[in-house]
């Protein structure tokens, strides 16, 4: 459940009602809104106990409304928040009016590749360098990632660059590596329901950008995301990157409709990968046009100098002269709805 408390609330009235939750065995979190503040309450009471907390709070003079979450996700829930989420990466709010243009290389592959890609996404007006030093592969015999070494030129093309990173964790025990680089940390499809990751994403100070599983619902991905800032981090952004259905001749089905929804259902950023939805660069392009008109707030967008030899992905990647023209034509769009394109912060 909620507890909407009055305009004008004091810190000690709202650890009050945090006590009170706390004493009853729920796990109380706070929501600052501008008009509002909203504490949430997390967990299970039986239902005469929980109304009897309910009849309770409501007689208190400074909260004005309890109301009952019936969804299985409650923080990532737009019942608990109205506002939208804003999340703060370097200079940059991600859920704002500017969409973000996230790009790179599927894998790091070399210093020469990462350095030529990053210089060339920067100057066509990419936000976010992404790149992945640890890679799930399908087979255990392809390129995994160079691991170690590509977080290491992931940094150092960070500092040439200022582009922040994007980078994906695989396991627990990476975590603290990617950290140290990452200025967002990229959960996969394949580790959406990794929940003890998950639970440890819950407490680390970074931003989390979540994808969608390969087969997941909405409702799994959004209870993935729960699991998420259940721990403290309301850091998180959704990826829906296409998903499993019986069509074949792209990688995956690129899911616009939930996009819409959870933009509706959540009040947390959506970003939309195109790249790993159409496994095809040449749909790359209109998909991320009908991405941001339907709402996206970022694409994750993969670009490699030579597409034709890489070790990942490939057939995804566009080339800088391709994503250049990219982003020339996602403007107009962007406009017609109302936002506008980030561009490195150079704003149009």
């Amino acid at each position: 459940m909620i507890v909407i408390m009055r305009p004008g609330v004091s810190e000690e009235q709202i650890q009050e009602v945090c006590s009170r939750l706390e004493a009853a065995g729920y796990k109380a979190a706070i929501s600052r809104g501008v008009e509002r503040v909203v504490i949430g309450a997390i967990g299970t009471l039986d239902e005469p106990i929980r109304q009897m907390l309910i009849d309770q709070l409501l007689v208190l003079p400074f909260v004005e409304q309890v109301i009952r979450v019936t969804k299985p996700y409650k923080l990532v829930s737009s019942e608990w928040k109205k506002e939208r989420t804003k999340v703060a990466v370097r200079d940059m709010l991600i859920g704002s009016d500017e969409v973000i243009v996230m790009a790179g290389p599927c894998a790091v592959e070399s210093r020469e590749q990462l350095l030529k890609t990053a210089y060339a996404v920067k100057e066509a007006g990419a936000d976010v360098l992404r790149g992945g030093a640890y890679k799930p592969r399908t087979s255990p015999h392809s390129f995994q990632g160079l691991g170690e070494v590509g977080l290491k030129l992931l940094k150092e093309a960070s500092e040439l660059t200022g582009l922040p990173i994007v980078t994906e964790v695989l396991d627990v025990r990476d975590l603290e590596s990617v950290i140290s680089v990452a200025d967002i940390i990229q959960v996969g499809a394949r580790s959406m329901q990794n929940f003890s990751l998950l639970r440890e994403l819950g407490m680390v100070d970074k931003p989390v950008l979540l994808k969608r599983g390969i087969a997941a619902t909405i409702e799994e991905w959004l209870q993935a995301a729960e699991y998420i800032m259940l721990g403290g981090n309301m850091n998180v952004m959704l990826c829906e990157r296409g998903i499993r259905t019986f069509e074949t001749y792209t990688r995956n089905t690129l899911d616009l409709s939930a996009v819409a929804a959870v933009k509706e259902l959540t009040h947390l950023p959506v970003i939309v990968d195109p790249s790993h939805a159409s496994g095809r660069w040449s749909l790359v392009t209109p998909l991320s046009l009908a991405a941001i008109a339907v709402g996206a707030d970022g694409l994750l967008i993969e670009v490699h100098p030579e597409p034709s030899k890489a070790l990942s992905d490939g057939p995804q990647s566009l080339t800088p002269d391709k994503f250049a023209e990219l982003v020339r034509r996602l403007e107009p769009v962007a406009k017609a709805v109302g936002r506008e394109l980030r561009m490195g912060g150079q704003k149009q």
